[in-house]
């Protein structure tokens, strides 16, 4: 099978289809990406994957091509090709159209095309079929075409492909059959069928639409919270133990803002459709705007905070600890944490950047300046600790001997650890001040 499209969602999928036996070929424009995966190498941030690719490619079951001639003998090729927004919020479709067009000469009859890249609805049967069609041949007659959203989250990507249930559209019910049996197949997991191509396109949507949404809620309840002294945590987890309709109250747990490739993106890529059809979406620019501000409301907290501990701006260095868009992964696009850094280094503060995660280059790349080497090197002297993404590795720091490193008074800002009532009790122990978001 061909994977056309070796970013994050295709090289995820790639090596779990070739773990599990499939024969798969990545095709990425990019000749360094397919260098890397010829070499078995892979330097995106997703736990287990760089080993994966190692290990696949030594076995010939995963190769990769800049050259779509393997889409002839596939019998299945899934596209996963960047579909970014542009000032607009209106979809780019540069890289799908192209990717179309490669596609079309080589398609034979008997194949199955999944598209798996975000698309505005209505995008597979009246940009991506026509497309394919170009080849001569027609779509539900003598090939299938199906919409199957990502649905992938970053830190437990390669465990999800394996086990989430596969939601599958097609342009037809042959179409849709054919993906069906593909996935239950290929990979062993469940699938939901839905009726059309259209509709599995707003599930996706829908899906970050909904979670955007939730995190708007817990973040705004977290700064009414704040200010009517009670801790945001102690709310959200009564108010969810309450049955609603078939599940329960799922208030998500607020932080400095939102990241990453799709929540940033995804909404707005909805919000542009629905205005096109005279559906404005309100709510998604309600959200993206609570979201949005977060990190210069967090910047806000933290100085609030340092002045009320009597420290003076121009002498107190802040180390950012987690520079990631989310926990425990070290991926720096989109990240709220550029905006909270941003915001402080303009009030005043030094600033240094210590994340175990990342690659050192991205973080220059998207912060201006280098990262520290290690964690002493970040925390000491400094008069805040501020955990601006909630690693693993910093819920086993040993706060003692971190007490015996910063400067006095310090205060530690709990941006994304939500901390227990136990520890925040520890930090007082140990001399530091205590503040996070909604707490």
């Amino acid at each position: 099978m061909v994977i056309a499209g070796a970013g994050y969602v295709g090289t995820c999928l790639a090596v779990t289809l070739a773990g599990r036996g499939a024969e798969v070929v990545a095709v990425d424009s990019d000749p360094g990406t397919v260098a890397d995966l010829r070499a078995g190498r892979c330097r995106l941030p997703e736990p287990g994957l760089a080993g994966a690719v190692r290990d696949l490619a030594a076995t010939g079951r995963l190769t990769a091509s800049t050259s779509y001639d393997p889409v002839g003998a596939a019998d299945v090729v899934v596209v996963t090709v960047g579909t970014p927004t542009d000032a607009g919020h209106e979809m780019v479709t540069d890289q799908l159209v192209a990717a179309c067009e490669q596609i079309a000469p080589r398609l034979r009859a008997g194949q199955l095309v999944i598209l798996k890249s975000t698309v505005s609805p209505g995008t597979t049967r009246t940009l991506v079929a026509p497309l394919l069609e170009s080849g001569g041949l027609v779509h539900e007659r003598d090939f299938g075409l199906a919409f199957c959203p990502e649905r992938l989250a970053e830190g437990v990507a390669l465990a999800q492909v394996r086990t989430l249930p596969v939601v599958v559209g097609g342009c037809g019910p042959r179409s849709a059959a054919a993906a069906e049996r593909f996935w239950r197949s290929a990979l062993g997991v469940d699938v939901r069928q839905v009726p059309s191509a259209e509709a599995a396109e707003v599930v996706k949507l829908a899906t970050n639409w909904w979670i955007d949404a939730n995190v708007a809620i817990a973040n705004e309840l977290a700064r009414y919270c704040a200010v009517l002294g009670v801790d945001v945590l102690d709310v959200i987890g009564a108010a969810n133990t309450l049955p609603k309709g078939s599940s329960m109250v799922n208030l998500l747990l607020p932080g400095v803002g939102v990241g990453g490739s799709c929540l940033t993106k995804d909404p707005w890529m909805a919000w542009r459709d629905g205005r096109d059809r005279g559906v404005p979406l309100r709510t998604v620019e309600t959200a993206r705007a609570v979201n949005d501000d977060m990190p210069r409301h967090t910047a806000a907290v933290i100085a609030d905070e340092l002045v009320k501990l009597g420290r003076d701006r121009s002498d107190t260095t802040i180390a950012v600890l987690g520079a990631a868009f989310k926990n425990d992964t070290g991926d720096v696009r989109n990240t709220p944490v550029r905006g909270v850094v941003a915001a402080l280094r303009d009030s005043g503060f030094r600033v240094r950047i210590f994340d175990p995660l990342a690659d050192p280059a991205e973080i220059v790349a998207r912060f201006g300046t280098a990262p520290t080497a290690s964690l002493d090197e970040a925390v000491s002297g400094a008069g805040c600790l501020a955990f601006l993404a909630g690693h693993r590795q910093f819920h086993e720091l040993d706060f003692g001997a971190l007490a015996e490193r910063v400067d006095e008074p310090c205060l530690v800002f709990d941006g994304r650890m939500h901390l227990s009532p136990a520890r925040i009790r520890e930090l007082h122990r140990f001399g530091f001040a205590y503040r996070g978001i909604g707490r």
